[in-house]
């Protein structure tokens, strides 16, 4: 007999409640749970492997994030007519539950885990990605796989200044700040999110805010795991440790390693001594060193590497580069730089340098973004690219993978807070391709991007910058650094990668991971000090460098008028079958566009040469122009029949020009008098109200001959006028 279900509810705010539940689907996973709210519903499930592959040496975490399209009534668009990789929303989404349950895992579990958590039905109102990580802490929490603790993840926005736990979609496109923030009962985790310039106490407030609402959901998952019966998690194979080879590689290293830490050299000269002496260190063993004590050696060597570099930052206030704790390395920065694309920039800070392009195009290039729930089109694309010359390595060149996606959309949603609104008419898309790699490579796409929007000539009102900042900390003693404008290495030995990016009046950007227990918001705000006389000192640099945008688009950018026309003209303009618009653009080499706004219709017209812009506005003026009597015009015969010319006087507008008023002569024909294609100048002389039909004239701008002045009547006999 199946077993029931077994669930467990709490209040979200405002009367809504969102229920966990395990025990009806996908029983034969390992932990597997459904978190619902109104008609959303999230399937989160986990497995993993009883042992480790042989000789694995990192843990094998998978997470993906899916979302059926079944879930909202939609079948997708593809050609196969079903769900294939993931977007790139379902990738973003699927690392915002990667980083924050990675700490969570023993340090020495090497299982293959694997995470899927699935949007199964859809809400248009509820955001599924504020609940994504809760189903998966859920399911683990059920599971016996061992994990340290629990965890959970919500949406905190700003709307209408007031602060508010997992708003509704709608709620949301009013927010000027937004942030998803992972935390334990007791430490933040994770936080990623983006704001309208908002202040460092500001972002403080919302990460408190969360904390709060997150804590109700861990003990909602507490009492499920309870209910449930699990008390004791799985046991798993340790790595072997030898403590003699351990202590064997630290006699023989620590001192040179200490003294190649102090060097403040190059990194790939820092990188080669490092290589060399973990060389000479197995070297030191011997030729009876069994394999097994040779890759404990190379593992305790990288321990050892660690302790050694964060001791001496900590202790001797010493980088790797030899810089103080709070110093940015050397700039360099230049717009302009390459001839061809629309907007250029090269950014270097320290050894990572940016090269980023904009590109201007029409809102034929805006972007489909497509989830489940909706599919919108932005008119703001950036993209980055990390190619492994940037880091002085040879590699498979493959699409773009989970980093690229996830650095990109921080420096987009970073530089889209400066970004015109949707009355600006082009699509505008920024690459960054990363020359070179030492750190915060994201945080260069940002500066960069802000400098080649400038130069581009796109009307952005304030640069952004961005600095990545690092933590590193002594539990035995207390001993913290942070550290700003991180490196590769100081990375990668850190306790925390803080990302933050921003104007001269707020912060636009945030990405955070903490590695640790026990981040104070007195040290969080430390270090967002920390970043901000960064920032500031970085764009100082960058107003030094281009101070404002360009006041006009360059030479060789497409140029751009947006007009508006009544919505009766409309169809005037397109023409049947799309004639009239399709020969506008044929003839003039523009791109027109067409969108129906209210009771207007707004015309964008784009050309790469401005003669064929003012080209195509005059004929466009032509169409909606209303015709006035007695104005003149410059006409074109179109045909000519026995009882006149039709002439088209406007664009899109033709008129009889009777055989009457082409001349004062009388005309029995047209022939030898008119051709067709002939530039002829008429005046508008009448409209028949009933018909519409335009009357034209063109002897009334001719000189009337005297023959033809009418004389005047002899008197005849004592006929008087009439009174």
């Amino acid at each position: 007999m199946l077993s029931q279900p077994i669930s467990k509810s709490f209040d979200l705010g405002g009367g809504r409640t969102v229920t966990i539940e395990t025990g009806r689907l996908a029983r034969q996973a390992h932990g597997s749970v459904t978190v619902r709210e109104g008609n959303c519903i999230i399937l989160a499930t986990v497995v993993a492997n009883k042992e480790p592959r042989e000789g694995q040496e990192f843990f094998p975490l998978t997470v993906d994030y899916t979302e059926k399209f079944a879930s909202a009534g939609r079948i997708p668009g593809s050609f196969f007519k079903r769900e294939g990789r993931l977007s790139d929303y379902e990738v973003l989404v699927s690392r915002l539950i990667d980083r924050a349950l990675r700490p969570l895992f023993p340090e020495d579990y090497f299982c293959d885990v694997q995470v899927l958590v699935t949007l199964v039905s859809s809400d248009p109102e509820v955001l599924p990605d504020a609940m994504a990580c809760l189903a998966a802490s859920a399911a683990l929490a059920v599971s016996d796989v061992p994990i340290k603790e629990i965890i959970s993840e919500v949406r905190v926005a700003r709307i209408a200044g007031e602060f508010k736990v997992n708003p509704t979609r709608t709620e949301l496109a009013t927010a000027d700040m937004d942030f998803i923030i992972a935390a334990t009962e007791k430490n933040l985790m994770m936080v990623e999110g983006e704001s309208k310039e908002c202040s460092e106490a500001d972002l403080v407030k919302a990460l408190e805010i969360a904390h709060e609402a997150i804590k109700i959901q861990i003990k909602a998952q507490q009492e499920l795991r309870d209910a449930v019966g699990v008390t004791t998690k799985r046991d798993y194979p340790k790595p072997v440790q030898n403590e003699e080879v351990k202590a064997k590689v630290e006699a023989f290293a620590k001192d040179r390693m200490y003294q190649i830490s102090k060097s403040a050299s190059a990194k790939h000269d820092r990188s080669d001594a490092y290589a060399l002496l973990k060389e000479e260190t197995i070297a030191s063993f011997g030729e009876e060193i069994t394999d097994v004590d040779k890759k404990l050696a190379k593992k305790y060597f990288e321990d050892l590497q660690w302790e050694v570099v964060r001791n001496m930052i900590l202790d001797d206030r010493t980088r790797l580069d030899g810089r103080q704790l709070n110093q940015v390395r050397p700039l360099d920065m230049e717009i302009d730089v390459l001839p061809t694309p629309h907007g250029s920039a090269l950014f270097t800070r320290g050894e990572t340098q940016s090269l980023t392009t904009v590109t201007l195009g029409t809102p034929l290039d805006e972007l489909l973004v497509e989830s489940a729930a909706v599919s919108n089109y932005t008119k703001f694309i950036l993209h980055y690219n990390f190619p492994p010359f940037s880091t002085g390595e040879a590699k498979m060149m493959r699409g773009p993978g989970r980093r690229e996606v996830g650095h990109g959309n921080l420096a987009m949603r970073s530089l889209k807070q400066m970004m015109p609104g949707n009355e600006y008419p082009y699509t505008v898309r920024v690459v960054s391709d990363i020359l070179e790699s030492n750190g915060s490579s994201s945080m260069a796409t940002v500066c960069a991007g802000s400098l080649a929007l400038m130069d581009a000539g796109v009307p952005f009102p304030k640069h952004v910058g961005g600095i990545a900042m690092g933590l590193i900390t002594r539990p035995s003693d207390g001993k913290y650094a942070i550290l700003t404008d991180i490196l590769g290495d100081e990375d990668h030995l850190g306790d925390m990668d803080f990302k933050v990016t921003g104007t001269r009046d707020g912060i636009c950007g945030v990405q955070m991971d903490i590695k640790i227990d026990g981040l104070s918001m007195q040290t969080m705000m430390e270090a967002l000090n920390q970043a901000k006389e960064a920032r500031m000192h970085i764009l100082e640099q960058m107003y030094a460098c281009t101070p404002a945008h360009r006041e006009e688009v360059k030479p060789h950018a497409p140029r751009m008028i947006k007009m508006f026309i009544d919505k009766e003209y409309i169809g005037a303009v397109i023409g049947p079958g799309g004639k009239v618009i399709q020969e506008i653009q044929r003839e003039t080499g523009t791109t027109i566009n067409i969108e129906e706004v209210g009771n207007q219709g707004e015309v964008s017209v784009f050309s790469p040469a401005k003669e064929g812009l003012d080209k195509a506005v005059r004929w466009l003026k032509g169409i909606v122009a209303v015709p006035e009597v007695g104005e003149e015009y410059e006409a074109t015969v179109k045909s000519i029949m026995p009882y006149g010319a039709f002439v088209e006087f406007m664009p899109g507008k033709q008129g009889l020009l009777h055989i009457s008023e082409v001349s004062w002569k009388r005309l029995e024909t047209l022939e030898g008098v008119l051709k067709e294609g002939e530039s002829i100048k008429v005046k508008l002389i009448g409209l028949d109200q009933k018909t519409g039909k335009f009357k034209l004239s063109r002897k009334v701008l001719m000189p009337k001959p005297e023959q033809a002045q009418r004389e005047p009547r002899e008197q005849r006999g004592d006929r008087q006028p009439a009174e």
